[in-house]
């Protein structure tokens, strides 16, 4: 079996409501976006620090990635964990605490398995926890397929040993001050495995069934020339480009509704037919390559100096503060936190408009009017 299983854990949002997907992605090659790689790196360095807080042999992985930022974050991750452990600790003198451990869950998905990040077993309880270095997208651990599918696996371990009864599920995303954690019993995902996981997996592994669009085709291989997709996004031509005073509010919510989807689709198009004309010869009839604009850089700063000093220019160097993260980074979070605490603000945002899932508080529309305003009028 390879790296990946077709049905693996961290694709079954997308399998499971498009359950054709799995096989047609198989036919495009893996491809790592900068995104991705940095989440990789995360997720090493994270593995990494947790070992060597619970006294395990680890060498600390190197990346390109590797930042202030990064180390922070990785920082708060680990403390969490032991957070955890330390609560699973109340109740059982000596928890089992896996890391990057490999989870089971064929008997329910056909090979289907998975990696959890961090899973915590105790006496009566379970506790699973998955970091997730993007911000692009919230994840929330209520009912997510991923954590759940890691549950069954874990329990398939484990179950007998402990007499677990509880499970929880926590999605850690530091990027985006996110962290869920959804805490069910044991015996509340059977309904759902045996009347939803079991037969869509059976579909999936087959390549049958129906191709769905929907949010789940974010990071699908195929998404970029699915037919299917493509003729969900199309179907906004029904409105003839028609001006906005021209729509109903009916016809602009379902716009809006479809909006980042639609311009998210647009541009893999045209990345696919880029890369396809750069890096494969193809030709698109009325397009042609060119050079893009770019900006003048210095060829070799020091020489730069060097010969600005030379001619008598000395006043040539901007300073500036070092990044907050940076900063906190220097001087420890305590020690931060007593010096510049009081100095660190979070400014308002600007009212943005998003669907009525997102999880930030509404705020009033008159308060929404005139704070527009004023960032208009600056």
């Amino acid at each position: 079996m390879g790296k990946h299983a077709l049905l693996s854990a961290s694709s079954s949002h997308r399998w499971l409501n498009c359950s054709p997907s799995a096989r047609l992605e198989q036919e495009f090659d893996d491809t790592e976006s900068t995104a991705a790689a940095e989440g990789t790196a995360a997720h090493a360095l994270c593995e990494h620090k947790l070992k060597k807080v619970l006294k395990r042999r680890s060498k600390k992985p190197v990346s390109e990635y590797d930042c202030d930022e990064m180390d922070a974050y990785t920082d708060d991750y680990v403390e969490f964990v032991m957070e955890a452990i330390g609560e699973a600790k109340q109740t059982c003198s000596d928890p089992l605490v896996l890391i990057e451990q490999r989870l089971d869950f064929s008997c329910y998905v056909p090979e289907g398995f998975g990696t959890g990040d961090c899973v915590i077993v105790a006496d009566g309880l379970l506790h699973i926890i998955d970091f997730k270095y993007g911000q692009g997208v919230l994840v929330e651990a209520e009912e997510n397929p991923q954590m759940m599918l890691y549950a069954l696996g874990a329990l398939r371990l484990f179950d007998a040993l402990y007499d677990i009864e509880e499970i929880s599920m926590t999605i850690y995303q530091p990027r985006r001050d996110n962290i869920s954690t959804w805490t069910i019993t044991v015996d509340d995902p059977l309904s759902w495995t045996e009347n939803v996981l079991k037969p869509r997996a059976e579909l999936a592994f087959r390549g049958e069934g129906d191709y769905i669009p929907g949010s789940w085709c974010t990071f699908c291989k195929a998404a970029v020339k699915c037919r299917a997709r493509a003729e969900a996004k199309l179907q906004l031509a029904r409105y003839k480009f028609a001006m906005p005073p021209l729509l109903t509010d009916t016809e602009i919510e379902d716009i809006l509704l479809k909006l980042d989807d639609l311009t998210k689709w647009a541009n893999e198009i045209q990345a696919y037919a880029q890369d396809a004309a750069i890096n494969h010869g193809k030709v698109w009839h009325g397009f042609k390559l060119v050079e893009s604009t770019t900006k003048r850089k210095y060829a070799d700063e020091n020489a730069v100096i060097e010969a600005a000093n030379a001619a008598g220019y000395t006043d040539i160097f901007k300073k500036s503060l070092i990044p907050i993260t940076e900063m906190e980074k220097l001087m420890g979070k305590k020690n931060f936190a007593a010096i510049l605490g009081s100095l660190v603000e979070k400014p308002h945002g600007k009212p943005t408009l998003v669907p009525a899932s997102d999880k930030r508080p509404a705020i009033i529309t008159d308060d929404a009017k005139s704070e527009f305003t004023e960032i208009m009028e600056e």
